[in-house]
């Protein structure tokens, strides 16, 4: 068997098999189905990196599959909220385009460059958690209409805005740097 072939991940290739699932659940007004699904996804993203810390089973497929399993699952949330309207377009402009732009990034790197390893930053794994939690607290007032969790999630877009912005000017500074020495 393949050394890509291991627990870890088959947790991250799970997390992109769930992710059209929960888009579409999003889009089509099942909000506990929608919800139910994404805390499945970001358990099998807690599981995979715990895997392959844990137990040795960290691999080069792994280390390319995962951020992709994150960015598809959580452009896809939030791309999924637009279509529904609920969340408006300039903060699905601003998590979906940091993540086209790390995309294009990565791939001149990798085209212009000798660097193969792009390790995710600090703010780069803030800005997933904070992604996570604000898509969770948007499908939660989805679910119950509680204007507590209305309010919540509103509030959450400006936190959750800023620390994708930051993240992402982060990982240009980090990629300038990275280009400068090669």
């Amino acid at each position: 068997m393949p050394a890509w072939c291991n627990l870890a991940n088959f947790f991250t290739l799970l997390r992109l098999l769930l992710t059209p699932l929960v888009i579409d659940a999003i889009v089509t007004g099942r909000h506990f189905l929608a919800l139910a699904l994404f805390a499945a996804a970001a358990v099998t993203d807690i599981l995979d990196g715990a895997a392959a810390r844990r137990l040795g089973l960290a691999t080069k497929t792994g280390a390319y599959l995962d951020p992709i399993a994150d960015k598809c699952l959580l452009s896809g949330v939030f791309l999924a909220f637009a279509i529904a309207g609920t969340v408006p377009l300039w903060f699905v402009a601003i998590v979906f385009g940091r993540d086209l732009y790390l995309l294009c990034a990565v791939g001149i790197m990798l085209k212009f460059t000798p660097v193969r390893s792009f390790p995710p930053s600090v703010w780069g794994k803030a800005s997933t958690f904070v992604q996570i939690c604000t898509a969770a607290v948007w499908m939660a007032r989805n679910m119950l209409e509680i204007p507590l969790f209305s309010a919540l999630a509103w509030a959450m877009l400006w936190p959750c805005a800023a620390f994708t912005l930051w993240s992402g000017l982060h990982y240009t500074w980090r990629g300038m740097q990275v280009a400068r020495a090669h």
